[in-house]
């Protein structure tokens, strides 16, 4: 799996868990947890999303966005 593969899945795990956990009705000390650490796996996400070592064929004229 790529590197920047990983964190994204994570997050989105983590996000499923907060939402179940929500709907579910499990402890309010719980849910906040899971939502004071919220931001913390978010920046990692865009961290490591970011910081990616990827090469692109093209051009910044000629492609300005890429999203593969």
């Amino acid at each position: 799996m790529k590197d920047f593969l990983f964190p994204v899945l994570a997050a989105t795990g983590f996000l499923v868990v907060y939402m179940t956990s929500i709907f579910v009705d499990l402890n309010t000390g719980i849910i906040l947890f899971l939502f004071s650490i919220s931001p913390i796996v978010v920046l990692w996400m865009v961290y490591r999303v970011l910081t990616a070592d990827v090469d692109s064929k093209h051009t910044f004229e000629e492609r300005w966005y890429e999203d593969r």
